[in-house]
């Protein structure tokens, strides 16, 4: 322990003068803030020529301000500046600011202004140039505007095209305008409702067909009845003989409306006269109930759910001409074009076929489609377009496309949202309505080609399987799984007819439309 002393008491007494004579240069912190302190009282003023970026709050007359430029007279404004930076360091001789010389940066020109300057009275100076900036000493100086145009915005030139004055001038209450309106009315409840019991549930039948002589066909379970949408009254055509057996399509003749085939469960097509109401001939080439019917003149087809499809020479004894295979499933659509170059076939493969009408005895289809995703039964030529085909797909497909018959190119395709049953042109106007299923039961109008939908037709409380217009194109006719038929008024009247229809496609006014009427 008392080596350790005398160790601390040698270090104190060998280090003791050096430790007093060693003295720090670094000042204490209170001496440095008094330091910075008092330097911000005597930091110099900046050159008024080089302003700060947030200015101090001045008297009006020295604050900032954007000048007339009309009457701005820049040599006098650098004059002025160069005599108040002179008369400030005058006032302040103890600052530490240089006395500028005010001839120092002039030119000749400068020194010339200088000398008038002084011959002016400053007051009257200062006087005038308050007034012209509005600043004080004027009665509308709190209303001046600075920024003000002292004249009129010129005016552009004569080739300039503002299209805004086009739109603006269209949207001005009160103005007429010679544009016509398109738009019409298209009514959201039917105008006849009618009562068809036992019409089968079936996506694949084709039951109802509406003539040119404005008679209704429509199949119900064994029995095909007639109604006349002019007189209202309601025949029954034909009935199955057996049991078990049914209608499974119905298809008028294209002109004359006189003659009506039908197709059996059994697999035979009937050909009616309905004037006489008697059967002409009964033709057989299927094993399997026939689904589809479609005619192109003296020529009938039929689909079957042996996926073949036969045409009928309905003139000649030996009327089966062709057979066309293929599908390898159910025929459930059928639809020749109108000018009666092309038949369209659907099937139940999800199959869309083109045939030709003029082929040898083993046709082949000109197109196999494969694009839906279900089966194909709504077919709709355009009466607008000639090569121009839409077709529906089923629940798992849910699309309308549109083709190109003539090349077998895909247009486009939309998908609906339900299942597609049915498709209608409009004859008068580029639309087409399509008939769908669960889960809405819907008629939905559409535009085309942009798909716009127009129009959704509410009603029926089960899916609408069939769809049939009338003769003049007006109106349509529904047929749904809730056994009902509905008439819409959704194409409207043809142009140049005014509201008054043709005699052909009158429907009948003898019964109250809020009462259903009953087929049989």
């Amino acid at each position: 322990m008392a080596s350790i002393n005398d160790y601390e008491n040698l270090l104190s007494t060998s280090f003791s003068d050096a430790n007093a004579s060693f003295q720090s240069n670094s000042k204490s912190r209170w001496e440095r803030k008094k330091l910075a302190a008092s330097s911000k009282h005597n930091t110099p003023k900046k050159d008024p020529k080089t302003p700060s970026k947030t200015p101090s709050k001045k008297s009006a007359q020295d604050c900032r301000f954007i000048p007339n430029r009309g009457s701005m007279d820049l040599s006098l404004s650098k004059a002025l500046l160069n005599t108040s930076f002179t008369t400030s360091a005058s006032e302040n001789p103890g600052s530490n600011v240089p006395a500028a010389d005010p001839q120092q940066d002039l030119t000749s020109d400068d020194a010339d202004t200088l000398d008038t300057l002084d011959s002016v009275n400053s007051q009257v100076y200062g006087e005038a140039l308050a007034k012209t900036l509005s600043l004080e000493g004027t009665e509308t100086g709190s209303s001046s505007r600075i920024l003000s145009f002292k004249e009129k915005a010129p005016a552009p030139k004569g080739d300039t095209v503002n299209n805004l004055q086009v739109l603006y001038s269209l949207a001005c209450p009160g103005s007429r305008s010679s544009v016509k309106h398109t738009t019409r009315h298209i009514p959201s409840a039917p105008s006849r409702i009618l009562d068809a019991p036992d019409l089968l549930d079936d996506y694949y039948l084709n039951l109802l067909h509406w003539s040119s002589s404005n008679i209704l066909a429509v199949a119900l379970s064994q029995t095909v009845y007639l109604w006349n949408a002019s007189s209202g009254s309601i025949a029954e055509l034909c009935s199955t003989e057996g049991s078990e057996d049914y209608i499974s399509s119905v298809k008028w003749v294209q002109e004359g409306g006189q003659h009506l085939a039908i197709g059996t469960s059994e697999g035979k097509t009937q050909l009616w006269d309905v004037n006489q109401q008697k059967q002409l001939r009964s033709m057989d080439g299927h094993e399997e109930r026939i689904g589809a019917l479609s005619w192109n003149k003296h020529l009938l087809s039929s689909g079957s759910r042996d996926s073949t499809i036969v045409n009928h020479d309905v003139r000649v004894a030996a009327h089966a001409v062709q057979t066309l295979r293929g599908h390898t499933q159910e025929v459930c659509g059928l639809e020749w074009s109108p000018d009666g170059s092309t038949l369209a076939s659907g099937g139940n493969d999800n199959k869309l076929c083109l045939w030709d009408v003029n082929q040898s005895a083993t046709p082949r289809p000109r197109f196999t489609l494969t694009d839906h995703q279900a089966a194909v039964k709504a077919l709709a030529w355009s009466p607008h377009d000639r090569n121009l085909l839409a077709t529906g797909g089923g629940t798992a497909d849910r699309c309308i496309k549109f083709w190109n018959s003539q090349t077998g190119s895909l247009l486009n395709s939309i998908d609906t949202g339900s299942q597609v049953c049915a498709l209608q042109w409009n004859r008068h106007e580029k639309e087409i309505l399509s008939s769908h299923g669960f889960a809405q039961n819907q008629l939905c109008l559409w535009k085309y080609p942009t798909m716009t939908k127009v129009k959704e037709l509410k009603g029926h409380t089960a899916r609408v399987l069939h769809m049939s217009s009338s003769p003049d194109g007006s109106c349509v006719v529904s047929a749904a799984a809730d056994e009902t038929l509905r008439f819409w008024d959704v194409f409207g009247e043809p142009s140049g007819k005014g509201k008054k229809r043709t005699n052909g496609s009158v429907l009948s006014k003898g019964k109250k439309l809020s009462k259903t009427m009953h087929i049989r």
